[in-house]
């Protein structure tokens, strides 16, 4: 008999996304403040934490900036600001900073952000806010995203997915060990409360197969409607195809 060449990813959800490799689809980034400045409580702020800024010249360590808040400019340190791509991924953000952020008064239950790991250079962190009843409970819990030899991500290990995209839809429908499931990302004012802003995208699912109620002439069965409502995908039933052709025709335990 020939080797099976389908394997299972997950032993808790077949996700039956088309694949996909390496880093989600590049994305314009933009800036974001990370304090209120300037920090004297004499003086009138000219930007505000967790704000959408614009760039107006960058000199490396020292950029000049326009709050979208109050429309004034500041020549800060570039170490005040991230970069926010894809809507929840920051770079130049610090785990103490991603705290401050979330905590901000805009943010909900499940308000979250992902960031690049300070004790693993090599690994993102996920950060989620949990508000409690009680504001001296709300908190900010923090998970490693590690990394497979294959370029695939995962929190726990049960559970690995292509990219940062399809973990944060699966974690965006399910809580799977997290301390909420991911509802939004991060507030940035400025951004979300623009007219273009859109919710993030939910994963669109089939339901879960039980093989063992699988006849050999539901696999092979095309549906073609426009919503395409077969039993498996037509890249699964190739890849079954493919199987059942290598161990020679010995393919009756497929029937029921």
């Amino acid at each position: 008999m020939g080797t099976c060449p389908i394997r299972c990813r997950s032993n808790l959800t077949i996700l039956e996304n088309e694949p996909e490799t390496g880093s989600p689809p590049s994305q314009e980034s933009v800036l974001v403040s990370l304090c209120d400045y300037p920090s004297l409580e004499c003086a009138e702020l000219t930007m505000c934490i967790g704000e959408r800024l614009t760039t107006i010249s960058d000199d490396g360590d020292f950029m000049m900036v326009r709050s979208t808040t109050t429309g004034r400019e500041s020549y800060i340190p570039t170490n005040y600001t991230a970069r926010l791509t894809h809507r929840w991924l920051f770079t130049g953000i610090s785990r103490s900073k991603a705290v401050e952020v979330l905590m901000q008064p805009n943010n909900h239950s499940g308000a979250f952000l992902i960031r690049e790991s300070e004790t693993n250079k090599d690994c993102y962190s996920l950060s989620v806010l949990r508000r409690a009843n009680s504001s001296y409970l709300d908190c900010v819990k923090h998970y490693r995203i590690s990394h497979l030899q294959n370029g695939w991500v995962y929190i726990s290990p049960r559970v690995t997915f292509p990219t940062l995209h399809h973990l944060v839809e699966y974690y965006s429908e399910f809580e799977h060990g997290l301390c909420c499931r991911l509802r939004e990302p991060c507030f940035i004012q400025g951004l979300d409360d623009a007219p273009e802003a859109r919710p993030i995208p939910t994963t669109v699912r089939r339901p879960t197969i039980n093989w063992k109620d699988i006849s050999r002439s539901a696999i092979f069965r095309k549906i073609r409607t426009e919503s395409d409502n077969s039993l498996v995908s037509e890249g699964l039933r190739e890849a079954i195809s493919s199987y059942l052709q290598m161990t020679d025709g010995n393919d009756h335990s497929w029937d029921t």
